[in-house]
């Protein structure tokens, strides 16, 4: 079974990617906290890098900015390719089939909403607000982000 769902936010803003066989998609990094407090008492992160494709790449783009919190669910792959100096890049990325927006942030950045979803139960936007409470990037991983 390969099967893999992940909530966390994401790092910068999503764009779109047309290909020349018509296919749109997008990449983005989630950031997901960890479970416990490091020796500083801070809450880590992984950073996760995400694929999504058609109408769901679409949506992604088009509603969720740098910081929104969401929920994805897909399955794992991985690929490698070759770069020009001849050495091999791996990359193992989760392939979104499902992703749920909890709190979005515009654009901007400026305006922040929980997503008003008609599958978010009360219950499940109240876990989103709290977690988009307690949620920060350490100093040290933000050093460490993959993205300029």
């Amino acid at each position: 079974m390969n099967q893999v769902s992940l909530v966390g936010r994401i790092t910068k803003d999503p764009e779109l990617r047309k290909l020349q066989e018509g296919r749109v998609q997008t990449n983005f990094i989630l950031a997901v906290n960890r479970n416990y407090k490091n020796q500083n008492g801070e809450i880590e992160a992984d950073f996760v890098f995400c694929t999504a494709w058609g109408r769901l790449a679409d949506n992604v783009v088009k509603y969720c900015g740098k910081g929104s919190l969401i929920g994805v669910s897909g399955r794992l792959q991985s690929r490698s390719y070759q770069k020009e100096d001849g050495k091999r890049i791996y990359i193992t990325e989760v392939i979104g089939e499902d992703v749920r927006f909890l709190v979005l942030k515009d654009r901007e950045g400026i305006h922040e909403k929980v997503a008003t979803d008609a599958r978010l139960t009360k219950q499940q936007a109240s876990v989103a607000a709290e977690f988009t409470k307690e949620f920060h990037l350490p100093n040290t991983e933000k050093e460490k982000l993959p993205i300029v």
